[in-house]
């Protein structure tokens, strides 16, 4: 008589049964709510306090508008009408329209950025003096909140215009990337960051004939001496990275324009005086466009060297000529030693800072003006 009642009880019992992992699902999903929200009022309370370290600092930066999205497993805040101010001599102030920062949930010491061109840098009050724009631009930082381990910056047709001076473009290239790390061994006590800065097609002319045409770069270096990043005057911050035994040792560099690749490393600082002081070892294919880039065969043609050539075009004339246009080997010969690089003729010599003249080989070629 008990088997009707049993055969309608176990169909309850399987319907219900089903509907736990419904049931588990949902808890599941109102509790991952529920977190996310928490998250996102603990990353509008963050923002807050950091943006006051942040003013302690020298550094004031505030939105127009913001706003936090990205539920379900992002935690996103949008900046529109950025503004930044770094207090020193003189203060700079950078606007930006609109700034992306995410951190996945998940994995909260990775934060990422997009924003939007272009950057404006002026002096508080005053119009700007250069604008900066790109087609995409990227960044990120790992090791937040407690301390950053690296960061990356990559900036896609990135340029430069100086309105200052009929708003001229001053800078230009298809892609720039800007790396950096702590170095392995660095401490408090002495810091050093890993650098690399990669740039494709990049073109200054107005800051040097050598850029005129576009450059290929792949620059690695490991700085020291570089114990915080409070805004200051930059002939103080140098002054006191001289002060530490600050430097710059480059690991490798290479830079490649037209049919012309140089690739050099070495170590650059500044002495007591604020000039630069340091040796690159350079291995250069297409010297002989340097050397006329450098116009070292005028240098070759004055003083007593000068004076040579002179005195046999007035023993026979002509003479001086002809051997001036035979002296180009001379001066190949006089740089460095002949080798290879990359499977092409090339030659290697040393690129000479001292005390900011620079010398290319034996040859002065320049000066770089004091720091502080």
């Amino acid at each position: 008589m008990s088997h009707p009642t049993y055969a309608a009880a176990a169909p309850r019992r399987r319907r219900w049964l089903l509907l736990v992992p419904f049931a588990l699902v949902l808890a599941l999903a109102i509790a991952w709510t529920g977190l996310w929200f928490y998250a996102a009022a603990r990353a509008d309370t963050e923002i807050v306090a950091w943006r006051e370290r942040e003013a302690k600092a020298g550094r004031l930066q505030d939105c127009a508008s913001h706003s936090i999205a990205g539920y379900p497993f992002r935690i996103e805040v949008r900046c529109s009408g950025a503004g930044f101010e770094l207090k020193g001599s003189p203060t700079l102030e950078l606007k930006l329209p609109f700034v992306l920062v995410a951190v996945q949930i998940y994995d909260p010491s990775l934060l990422i950025s997009e924003f939007n061109a272009p950057l404006e840098l002026s002096e508080p009050g005053r119009p700007p003096s250069y604008i900066a724009s790109w087609s995409l631009g990227q960044a990120s930082v790992r090791g937040l909140p407690s301390l950053v381990e690296r960061a990356s910056l990559v900036l896609d047709a990135p340029s430069v215009r100086d309105l200052r001076v009929a708003d001229d473009t001053v800078f230009k290239a298809r892609r720039l990337e800007l790396h950096g790390r702590h170095a392995v061994g660095s401490t408090l006590a002495n810091p050093a960051i890993e650098t690399g800065l990669r740039v494709n097609g990049a073109i200054a002319d107005k800051l040097h004939p050598l850029a005129a045409k576009p450059i290929d770069a792949d620059i690695t270096a490991v700085l020291r001496g570089i114990d915080d990043i409070v805004p200051k005057p930059w002939p103080v911050r140098l002054k006191e990275w001289q002060s530490r035994g600050g430097q710059i040792e480059i690991t490798k560099a290479r830079l490649a324009q037209d049919d012309m690749i140089a690739v050099g490393a070495g170590t650059l600082k500044l002495n007591t005086r604020g000039a630069l002081d340091g040796n690159l070892q350079v291995t250069v294919v297409g010297i002989e466009k340097i050397l006329k880039l450098f116009d070292i065969e005028r240098i070759m043609s004055e003083g007593q060297i000068g004076a040579s050539l002179n005195a046999l075009d007035r023993l026979i004339p002509g003479l001086g000529g002809m051997a001036r246009q035979s002296a180009v080997p001379g001066l190949v010969a006089a740089l460095g030693q002949r080798t290879t690089l990359e499977d092409r003729p090339a030659v290697a010599f040393p690129l000479r800072f001292t005390d900011g003249t620079v010398f290319l080989g034996p040859f002065q070629v320049g000066q770089v003006p004091l720091l502080f």
